[in-house]
């Protein structure tokens, strides 16, 4: 009996052993056909990919084809279905790459890939385009974040009918939102945030009614926020912060009642009252910051049972704090910024938590001696915005221990000595969402938290994650960080003109290509209530990460305090709590010297006092005589004299310095030459890159230009405008020390010499045309003064690493007289960009300059220089030759052969025809150049161009020679 049951149990053994192989087998079996595999080859070529192992099968998920770490974001994953067939055959529908830093490109490949449904390739390191081929895959969901995509979401990504998620932020995407997107009848998530996305949201999207997460923020947008966001009533969350768009805020959004997290911030427009939204009773966060609400605080507020976060910063909401608030569910209450009144609540003072009440107008009555209360912060509460006129109210029972002359702060480090002798206290307080915190003669003041941020505890105090390129490096191992705002506030300072060093450097991005590198951090800074920098970002102010910035500000204390504030404006990259304002260090000294601290009880004897006037006098007597020896004492230049009575807000360096930083103006650093001379790189000390151009005092003509730029350009700040970070002025050397650009300029990348040319896509070119048309708008009408270039032309466009294009070479630049349109000094700019009523007539206006652009803009289509390289007999320009083109219809053949095939036509055609409205023989027909930049964004249309009469008067010898020339000519 035993011998059976063994001989039984053996039996079912071996079957199920038998079983089991079988399956196996036929499991084992199923593989990936040879044109995916192939496919899989080639997509890992494009994309940088290494280490698949082509050895074993894809789909068998051995030898690192399925690697998933969830706890560290990591992804390395190609799912097979391996259902087809009888189970014989699989095909790959699922490629995961996540964080893995991949420095390819995006592969067209994938659509060899005919049964994939996800594509995840966030967080690496991908450039290029998105590519049109992905259109024909039945994908579900394409996730890209953070990345280094650009150009325009292709038109064909609208057939792609079953998506339902696609996910793009944090990239450079640009262009305007195809209309076409809004067949994607069945998606769900659409995630656009921090691109240069342009134009107005398609009215189409009005049927994208399927939608739970829509986020445009940091953007370009144009035009008010749509009315048919009401459509849209499965939304979960909506983000609209800094994306270009205009309000009021739409009524109809009181029927998106699904809402748990709305965020608008930072939205242009007129002022408007409160949006109803009191039946949203699902939201957790809401976020109305800096919409120019104006009106009392909602009471239904205080009923919204599941909120937990209020941020209603920056705006001009008035009245006083609603008894409803009354109600602890809400963990953070943000109300900086407006104009509320009243008494502030008892339940605020006794049991609030994170409640930021700064800058208001309100009374606390006892508590107006204290500027914190528990987690509640009353900085200000009760003096509203403009500190720097008197001292806060809830200081003003402090007593100063002395009168300062300087206010120095390590921020967010340790206490540090500079030069051996200069303190920067320590400032290593954690702080917190809604903080204050006094030291000795100065505090600060800290707004928001971080969202969407997943580390269990919020830190604002960041620490060096790079290496450091810079001198007095130690200020620079931390720095301070705020989500929302955060100001630092000097006090007990003797009244008179000050100076406020502002240190910055970017150390929580890396310097290598890696997603850890991509982030953009963008903000406001304040000084004495006053903007000064708009849309700062340190890495690009700096020349790259790790690398110091100083920014220096003249201010005048009156009421013995001084007030810097700086502000996130809502753009930039939000990922891992990487935004908002970054300081390493605040540096305010008095321009004038401190009062002696000896006072009349000083005891030094008469005999003490002769033996130092002696010593004084005869050390005096022997500086001199060096001095004269080294016919040091000669009167200064003219130009020394000149530019010491100018009140320009720019550093100095010395001659020394920029000796130094050249290698004494070695020829193997020259990069340049233009109309002022020769033009240098060099490295400073601190690391950063600069480009030094240098003019000989000789020049009388270029000594006026040499301090004409410094005025104009020390004026500007913008984009698409090149950084001056300073002069040097000695003896007969005139040196302007600019930011340096790794891609040299315009002209060289489209017709240099060949090995200088850079292979400069469509929407690469389109992207910079309209950088220098943003850049000239701001001249003409958006900065300060309005200016007017005068030499526009492609050899003063200059090209960051990115490829931004930035003006340059402010020598000629004029300001805009309306009333004095003739020029009485000489016609100056280039033949063949300046404007004809200049050129011949002198007169000028900002439409000159626009003339210039039309030019430089066909350049940059067709990749020619205007004029042609031709015996002056039979000289002939592009502009003729577009014209001839225009006429016969045939437009588009004048784009770069570089380009290739795969360009917008419709972009194209658009850009001709603003080039030719801009270099119209008539000023007065010339569009300004906002309206291009509206027109070449597709914000506005393009107005009918009248051809003049040039082109008949070309006759067909010479037209046959420009078409071959412009057409076959290629080198």
């Amino acid at each position: 009996m035993k011998m059976e049951k063994f001989v039984i149990r053996r039996l079912l053994f071996l079957s199920l052993a038998a079983f089991c192989f079988t399956t196996a087998t036929l499991t084992f079996a199923a593989t990936l056909p040879e044109n995916e595999l192939q496919a899989l080859k080639d997509i890992a070529k494009t994309l940088g990919k290494t280490d698949w192992n082509f050895s074993v099968d894809p789909c068998s998920g051995q030898s690192g084809w399925n690697i998933s770490n969830t706890a560290m974001d990591f992804e390395n994953v190609v799912n097979c279905s391996c259902s087809y067939a009888n189970d014989t055959l699989c095909h790959v529908v699922s490629i995961r790459l996540e964080a893995q830093n991949l420095q390819g490109s995006l592969p067209p490949e994938l659509a060899r890939l005919p049964f994939l449904q996800q594509i995840d390739l966030t967080r690496n390191y991908l450039n290029g385009t998105l590519p049109p081929e992905w259109g024909s895959l039945p994908l579900v969901n394409i996730s890209l974040a953070l990345n280094r995509i650009t150009g325009p979401i292709p038109k064909s990504f609208a057939n792609i009918s079953t998506l339902t998620s696609f996910i793009v932020h944090y990239n450079q995407l640009s262009g305007v939102l195809p209309a076409e997107l809004g067949d994607l009848l069945n998606i769900e998530r659409l995630l656009l945030s921090s691109n240069n996305f342009t134009g107005q949201i398609p009215a189409t999207f009005a049927k994208l009614t399927n939608l739970t997460d829509f986020r445009i923020g940091d953007n370009h947008f144009a035009g008010q926020i749509p009315d048919f966001i009401q459509n849209w009533t499965n939304l979960k969350k909506l983000v609209i912060q800094a994306s270009g768009l205009v309000g009021p805020i739409p009524s109809g959004i009181a029927s998106l009642l699904k809402l748990t997290d709305l965020r608008i911030s930072d939205l242009n427009g007129p002022a408007a009252t409160f949006p109803q939204i009191g039946n949203m009773t699902n939201m957790t966060t809401l976020i109305l910051r800096s919409c120019n609400l104006t009106g009392q605080l909602p009471a239904y507020l205080g009923q919204m049972t599941s909120l937990k976060i209020l941020d209603l910063s920056f705006n001009k909401l008035s009245g006083v704090i609603p008894s409803s608030f009354n109600d602890q569910r809400v963990t953070n209450i943000y109300l900086t910024g407006n104009m509320l009144t009243g008494t502030i609540p008892s339940w605020i003072l006794e049991k609030g938590t994170d409640i930021d009440l700064s800058y208001n107008n309100l009374t606390a009555g006892s508590s107006d001696s204290n500027c914190q209360r528990g987690t509640v912060n009353l900085f200000a509460s009760s003096s509203k915005g403009t500190n720097y006129i008197g001292i806060v109210s809830c200081l003003r029972n402090f007593l100063c221990p002395k009168t300062y002359y300087s206010v120095r702060i390590n921020c967010g480090g340790p206490q540090v000595t500079v030069n051996g002798n200069i303190i920067f206290e320590d400032d290593t307080d954690q702080s917190g969402p809604s903080r204050f915190t006094r030291r000795s003669n100065w505090a600060f003041s800290n707004t928001g938290h971080f969202l969407d941020d997943n580390r269990p505890t919020d830190s604002f105090i960041q620490t060096n994650t790079s290496k450091l390129l810079m001198t007095d490096s130690q200020l620079h191992m931390q720095g301070r960080i705020s989500p929302i705002s955060l100001t630092y506030y000097g006090f007990c300072l003797g009244n008179g003109n000050y100076t406020v060093n502002l240190h910055f450097a970017e150390i929580m991005f890396t310097n290598d290509k890696t997603f850890s590198s991509l982030g953009r951090r963008i903000f406001d800074v304040y000084v004495q209530g006053k903007l000064e920098l708009k849309d700062f970002n340190i890495e690009d102010e700096a020349g790259g990460v790790g690398k110091a910035i100083v920014k220096r500000f003249p201010v005048v204390v009156s009421n013995n305090t001084v007030e810097i504030r700086l502000y996130w404006a809502g753009k930039g990259t939000t990922v891992k709590g990487v935004y908002g304002p970054l300081i390493s260090a605040i540096d305010v000294n008095s321009d004038f010297p401190p009062p002696s601290e000896n006072g009349s009880g000083s005891s030094i004897s008469a005999g003490a006092v002769v033996g130092i006037v002696v010593g004084a006098v005869s050390a005096t007597i022997l500086i001199l005589g060096i001095l004269w020896w080294k016919c040091c004492f000669k009167s200064k230049s003219r130009l020394e004299q000149e530019f010491k009575g100018l009140d320009l807000h720019i550093g100095t360096f010395t001659l020394r310095q920029i000796k130094a930083a050249t290698n004494n103006f070695d020829i193997a650093n020259k990069i340049g030459e233009g109309g002022f001379g020769p033009v240098y790189k060099g490295i400073l000390a601190d690391g950063t890159v600069i480009a030094v151009k240098q003019l000989s005092s000789k020049s009388k003509q270029g000594n006026r230009e040499f301090i004409n730029e410094i005025g104009m350009i020390s004026a500007l700040q913008h984009p698409n405008l090149v950084k001056l970070y300073g002069c040097c002025v000695e003896g007969n050397q005139l040196l302007l020390v600019y930011e340096y650009l790794e891609n040299n300029s315009l002209a060289r990348a489209l017709f240099g010499p060949k090995e200088y040319r850079l292979k400069l896509d469509w929407p690469t070119r389109h992207r910079i045309c309209v950088g220098i048309a943003r850049g000239l708008a701001h001249l003409h009408g958006e900065s300060r003064l309005k200016i007017v270039h005068r030499d526009i032309k492609a050899t003063n466009v200059l090209l960051h690493r990115d490829l931004n294009p930035k003006i340059s070479d402010f020598g000629l630049a004029k300001l805009d007289e309306e009333d004095n349109t003739h020029i009485s000094t000489r016609v100056a700019g280039t033949y063949g960009y300046m404007a004809p009523e200049y050129a011949m007539r002198g007169y000028l206006t900002d439409k000159a300059d626009v003339y210039s652009f039309g030019i430089v803009a066909l350049e940059i289509v067709s990749g020619r220089s205007n004029s042609s390289s031709r015996p002056k007999e039979d000289d002939f320009y592009l502009l003729d030759w577009v014209h001839e083109l225009k006429e016969k219809g045939n437009l588009v053949d004048l784009v770069d052969q570089n380009v290739g095939s795969d360009f917008n036509k419709e972009q194209v055609t658009v850009m001709i025809n603003v080039a030719l409205l801009c270099s119209d023989v008539s000023p007065t027909a010339r569009p300004s150049m906002s309206s291009v930049v509206s027109m070449l964004e597709g914000r506005a249309e393009v107005e009918d161009f009248i051809p003049d009469s040039r082109v008949s008067n070309i006759d067909e010898a010479k037209s046959e020679a420009m078409r071959r020339y412009y057409q076959f000519s290629i080198e």
